[in-house]
């Protein structure tokens, strides 16, 4: 079952339509200058157009392609978005691809990325390496282990000898985050309920009023000690965590060693489950007075947080939600709204290069799951 069923239910996207037209066209050597909202690393400019789609507020992008030659920005993905979802500008620009977010389209959203990349490099996010023959092992290895999202194979004519053949598994988030979780007066938030049962569901096990100070590995936002544990749990590497109810974070730790626990007020601890899907009721749980402030793909008046709820869960979409009610406070959002919302969980390498004599992908498990339905 594995580590990737914790936030199945979350996970359960297939395909999206909205009002706008779908436009699948890719223009090739044409920019789209402007408005930028943030970059990624993509290797080809049909991984950026998915990244684009899954990023909440991309309507268009540009890619710098690998023979583009007059900066360092090749495999750069700039994620782009404007009031009326169209591009400002066009402009020829030889080494570019742009194009269009698919969410107006029947789109996959756990794509299937079987092409692997000659001579680059998905440089970071290692948390294992072994030997293998060929790359074609490597990605093999790399499918089987539900930690690995995407791999770097160094090959037999590497200019380093004694690290040729060495296969890199690397790890980016499958599971949707919430970038922020604030208290705020008025708001209510949750997630999308849709759920699937597992034959081998665990309970899991948390420490309330109890750190487990030092061997962080990273902290992120977290809406309840369940919410962290179910992050742990997907993580490649995480052993332990704490979660601090004040400031909801989420302390993600990694000590195989050892594990030494401290007394202390408004923070549990707890351990991942690794080898069953963890209860997911958490999912259903519905937080008053706390807001998801980012990530919104949408939004529309709704009468209530249930039927902002419902909202959520019926689109495929949405991964999480926040409602504002009429004791809201903050002028910039409107009072009894639905805000639907959701982050990226397709493989994302954090750096995409040029280097000679390696191979890149991805796990193939999206291909295998699609094949045999």
């Amino acid at each position: 079952m594995g580590t990737h069923l914790i936030l199945v239910g979350l996970l359960s996207i297939c395909s999206l339509s909205f009002g706008q037209d779908c436009n699948q066209q890719l223009l090739e050597n044409v920019d789209f200058p402007g408005n930028d909202v943030t970059s990624l690393f993509s290797p080809d400019v049909e991984h950026c157009q998915q990244l684009c789609t899954q990023y909440a507020s991309c309507d268009f992008f540009t890619f710098f392609r690998a023979d583009w030659n007059k900066d360092d920005r090749n495999f750069l993905c700039l994620i782009k978005a404007a009031t009326n979802g169209q591009p400002t500008a066009q402009a020829p620009l030889q080494g570019v691809t742009s194009g269009f977010s698919l969410k107006p389209c029947s789109q996959d959203l756990e794509p299937c990325l079987s092409r692997v990349y000659q001579n680059v490099d998905f440089f970071g996010a290692d948390y294992r390496a072994l030997f293998t023959a060929d790359s074609e092992e490597c990605q093999r290895a790399c499918t089987q282990d539900p930690a690995c999202q995407f791999f770097t194979f160094i090959n037999e004519a590497f200019r380093i000898a004694d690290i040729r053949n060495k296969c890199h598994l690397k790890f980016s988030w499958p599971v949707p985050r919430t970038p922020s979780v604030v208290k705020k007066t008025g708001a209510t938030s949750g997630f999308s309920q849709i759920t699937e049962i597992s034959e081998s569901v665990c309970q899991g096990k948390l420490f309330p009023n109890t750190d487990i100070p030092g061997n962080d590995v990273e902290n992120i936002p977290a809406a309840s000690p369940e919410h962290c544990q179910a992050l742990c749990s997907a993580h490649s590497v995480c052993t332990y965590f704490s979660f601090n109810s004040n400031d909801f974070k989420c302390y993600m730790k990694n000590n195989n060693n050892n594990i030494v626990t401290k007394a202390k007020d408004g923070v549990t601890s707890g351990l991942p489950a690794r080898f069953c899907q963890l209860n997911n009721t958490w999912v259903k749980v519905v937080y008053e007075n706390v807001a998801f402030p980012t990530s919104v793909i949408r939004s529309e008046p709704m009468d209530d947080a249930d039927t902002c709820q419902r909202t959520c869960t019926q689109d495929p979409y949405c991964q999480f939600y926040s409602y504002t009610n009429d004791n809201f406070d903050d002028p910039k959002f409107p009072r009894r709204h639905c805000f639907l919302k959701r982050t990226i969980t397709m493989p994302a390498p954090p750096k995409v290069a040029k280097l000679a004599n390696v191979v890149s992908g991805f796990q193939l498990r999206n291909c295998n799951s699609k094949t045999t339905e």
